[in-house]
């Protein structure tokens, strides 16, 4: 891979401290382990069940990286928070997909259900914007990835958007009709895009690529460090690209 020769035997390898959230990035980023042990970089896999301290960490250098979120999260952080955080590599996406809760499928939703949407904003407009693609709801012309729900002009179901924190969607299933859940918190609740999802994204639209691209980030500046040029590196690599080919039936899709 060219970057930094392999270590001596029993040399100290140098460390590269990333932070994640455990599925599906924290097991790439074991992958990811093995090939930069080979490099002479130990990579410590530091993992976060929310979406909001992996930045803070890496922003006040607690880590040096970070692996957990789209590109879009990632811009709308750095404005909120006044953080300087860039994306070094494009890794995959994961499809959004709406699935039953106590209704078990689109034919039957009744007038005035509830569907639980992720709170977060960039989140809670992809979900709208699946419901709309549905034919569930209209939302206001061109409001895109900016939508809310204070954005919906028609709801003739009369439906119900219970917004959620994105790690307890998958917990609210049994107390709502539908939920639109993200990706890695749907695997981590054992639920599969491919077969459980009653309707998921379309992977080929421009905007998917253009913002639901999960990257690795690190701090402004730190871009050229040879050990995180190191890390981009093993995650774009073939043994990555077939773990997760292998791994996550559909729920994971590589980007490279």
């Amino acid at each position: 891979c060219g970057a930094g020769d392999t270590e001596e035997p029993g040399a100290e390898l140098q460390k590269i401290v990333v932070g994640a959230s455990p599925t599906p990035h924290g097991e790439i980023l074991a992958i990811a382990k093995e090939l930069l042990a080979e490099q002479g970089y130990d990579l410590e896999i530091r993992e976060f069940v929310d979406y909001v301290q992996p930045n803070l960490a890496l922003d006040s250098g607690d880590i040096d990286a970070n692996y957990f979120q789209h590109r879009l999260y990632l811009d709308q952080f750095n404005v909120d928070n006044g953080t300087d955080i860039v994306a070094v590599a494009d890794v995959h996406y994961e499809p959004f997909g709406i699935y039953a809760g106590k209704t078990s499928s689109l034919e039957e939703l009744q007038d005035g259900a509830q569907i639980a949407v992720p709170n977060d904003t960039t989140n809670e407009a992809r979900a709208l914007l699946l419901l709309e693609d549905l034919g569930l709801i209209k939302l206001k012309e061109n409001i895109g990835l900016e939508a809310t729900v204070n954005d919906i002009t028609e709801n003739p179901r009369n439906l119900k958007i219970v917004e959620i924190e994105a790690a307890q969607l998958a917990r609210s299933l049994p107390d709502v009709d539908f939920a639109v859940i993200n990706g890695n918190y749907a695997i981590e609740a054992g639920l599969k895009v491919g077969t459980d999802a009653l309707a998921i994204e379309d992977a080929s639209s421009p905007t998917i690529k253009t913002y639901y691209s999960n990257v690795l980030a690190v701090k402004s500046g730190d871009e050229n460090r040879e050990d995180l040029q190191a890390l981009a590196e093993a995650l774009l690599s073939a043994e990555v690209k077939a773990f997760i080919e292998s791994t996550y039936e559909g729920a994971v899709v590589p980007m490279f």
